[in-house]
């Protein structure tokens, strides 16, 4: 089959002929002369090796194959047009808002450097952050109140379209006296045995916890709850309980607070973290951009 003879003049003519449903009509619509769009439509249907149109003496009407052709034809067209759209942005440089909503765990390990160099490539776009738990991150996109988001694997995301975003290890945290601290690694069942220090129910970490001690019949002993990473081990070293936080977020608070870091061998430990959109084809321009840009980070 010759490639060639599929340009997008031809391609945008064989569409316009299909609409106006005769070639003349077509050839104008298009701004070519008769013979020239007639030899066009017929190179087409040579390199396809069948008939697109059949001819009448009222004009032209698609054939099976030319209805086939037509959908093809304007989706290239379409795509063309978006690249053009997109490529004219990156010349002038990109404006726009782009509605980002995100978990707590991405924002105090990964996202701020990560928006900081993209608002450096594209200073004229505006990002308006908004922290929430990964269950009304899921519900923000699903009302058109975000256009992206990042939240916890495991959080039903019905109707979203989700790429991995990070690797989030989670970890346990225990005062640098606890028994528990004398491990190098442990596993979630040896922990349910002592005081927990924990974040709200509504949050994902807090859902997982909850899940896997049920798994194990075995009630979670959550004494207090906290609204913050940095509350957490704040209560660890001032009550002797114990959480468990990301490693990245928490290893300041260890170096501070001289609270240890004790590695999880249970495999949900290791999490990812979700990018979300509801549909990246009809995301702004903007908004595009900024998932790519957080998705070579990730994979950086």
């Amino acid at each position: 089959m010759n490639f060639a003879r599929f340009d997008l003049v031809t391609l945008a003519l064989f569409v316009a002929v299909a609409r106006h449903g005769s070639i003349s009509a077509g050839a104008r619509a298009s701004n070519l002369a008769v013979g020239a769009a007639s030899k066009r439509i017929s190179d087409l249907e040579a390199a396809l090796g069948t008939p697109l149109f059949y001819r009448n003496a009222a004009g032209v009407e698609l054939t099976d194959a030319g209805q086939t052709c037509l959908a093809h034809a304007q989706r290239v067209l379409q795509e063309v047009e978006q690249m053009a759209g997109v490529l004219s942005d990156f010349a002038q440089g990109v404006r726009g808002q782009v509605r980002i909503a995100a978990n707590t765990s991405s924002i105090t390990q990964f996202l701020p450097e990560d928006l900081a160099t993209f608002m450096a490539l594209h200073p004229a776009v505006r990002i308006h952050l908004e922290e929430m738990n990964s269950s009304d991150i899921v519900t923000a996109l699903q009302e058109n109140r975000a256009d992206l988001g990042i939240f916890a694997d495991r959080t039903p995301a019905p109707g979203l379209v989700t790429v991995r975003y990070r690797l989030d290890e989670l970890v346990l945290i225990t005062p640098q006296r606890h028994p528990l601290a004398l491990h190098a690694a442990v596993a979630f069942a040896d922990t349910l045995d002592f005081d927990y220090v924990g974040l709200p129910p509504a949050t994902s970490l807090a859902t997982r916890l909850e899940e896997e001690s049920q798994r194990l019949a075995k009630a979670i002993r959550l004494r207090i709850q906290v609204r913050s990473f940095d509350a957490i081990c704040r209560m660890v070293v001032a009550t002797g309980g114990i959480g468990i936080l990301p490693r990245i977020a928490a290893e300041p608070h260890a170096r501070s607070m001289q609270v240890r870091l004790i590695g999880l061998t249970d495999d949900w430990a290791q999490r990812d973290l979700l990018l979300g959109a509801r549909d990246i084809e009809t995301l702004p321009v903007a908004a595009r951009l900024l998932l790519a840009h957080l998705r070579a980070d990730a994979q950086g």
